[in-house]
């Protein structure tokens, strides 16, 4: 064989192997694109709801090293918020735009394929509601969010390939565990009750297996938001939060690499917040539905549209969600 053939061979397994990661790789940048807009709005009325509502897909779908991702993504929110009866708040509605972008990349760290994400949104978010003897009241914010990052690493089933290892490896059963951070980074005011920011730390530690069934796969993830408290809540006061507990599943179908569409479900439970110490009786136990569909466009280029619906809600959002994002790849050799 020539260098020139082995060149263009080289060339043709790189190629192959980055069309097959990125369906994983679109999933694992865009994965914060409704994490960051659903959640940078941090509110006495949203900011619980929207931490666990996540229902992306392929969360630990394998890719080879070196590969990156840069996104661009567009989220609408729209509709109501449930809150405990005892308070004098009925007809919350909430209605939110948010524009996020994002970047990914994916390493080797102890052999196992390993990957680092970051995004930013910016969030326009208007919320109204009916307040006891005052009447309707409305809310309007916007401004730059909190940011997101996430830690991933595949450990069973995940060993860090090259592109080359990449093409010729056969699929089969991936563990890993990842690590999502909200930083406080985002606009926050703390004489108004409803923010863009949270002024708070937010964590969650999450494990999820991914199973191929031939053309179809399914996902389960479990993890855990946990806060650290909010020591400037409207005024000056202290929020805490309990801990955020959801089950994700997921499943669904690949027509060929990159051409995939899922159907995707979660559970989420927990969450009660209190106000210098005085619960609030807010705790949620909650389940949506919805769908994700990714479609490769050439030449590094990708897409992908999701929705999402509250199916039960006994706290918090009970959102319609609407997702479109524009993801663009490259490749690093090491």
């Amino acid at each position: 064989m020539t260098k020139s053939e082995t060149g263009t061979e080289r060339k043709k397994m790189t190629e192959s192997a980055i069309a097959a990661s990125q369906d994983g790789w679109h999933r694992a940048c865009s994965l914060f694109c409704f994490l960051l807009c659903a959640g940078g709005v941090a509110a006495s009325v949203l900011s619980t709801s929207a931490s666990a509502q996540e229902l992306e897909p392929r969360a630990f779908s394998p890719s080879p090293i070196g590969t990156n991702f840069a996104l661009a993504a567009f989220t609408h929110l729209d509709g109501d918020v449930s809150l405990d009866p005892s308070l004098p708040i009925t007809n919350v509605h909430a209605n939110i735009n948010a524009y996020t972008v994002g970047y990914a990349h994916t390493f080797a760290l102890l052999g196992k394929q390993t990957s680092v994400a970051l995004a930013l949104p910016n969030v326009r978010a208007g919320v109204t509601g009916d307040v006891a003897e005052v009447g309707e009241r409305e809310a309007d914010r916007t401004g730059i969010g909190d940011l997101g990052l996430r830690f991933a690493m595949n450990l069973l089933g995940g060993a860090a390939l090259t592109p080359e290892e990449f093409a010729h490896r056969t699929p089969g059963t991936i563990v890993g565990i990842d690590l999502k951070i909200r930083a406080p980074t985002g606009q926050y005011d703390p004489s108004k009750l409803i923010n863009i920011g949270s002024n708070r730390w937010a964590f969650k530690p999450e494990i999820g297996i991914s199973q191929p069934i031939g053309k179809w796969f399914v996902d389960a993830i479990a993890g855990a938001w946990v806060f650290t408290d909010n020591n400037n809540f409207f005024g000056g006061k202290r929020r805490s939060e309990d801990p955020l507990y959801s089950l994700q599943l997921d499943a669904g179908y690949e027509f060929r690499p990159g051409l995939w569409l899922s159907a995707n479900g979660t559970y989420y439970t927990g969450g009660e917040t209190s106000t210098n110490g005085v619960q609030g009786g807010d705790r949620q136990q909650n389940t949506r539905y919805g769908i994700t569909a990714s479609a490769p466009l050439g030449a590094g280029w990708s897409t992908k549209f999701s929705w999402s619906r509250g199916l039960t809600t006994r706290i918090g959002g009970n959102y319609d969600e609407y997702t479109f994002a524009l993801q663009y790849r490259w490749f690093t050799r090491y």
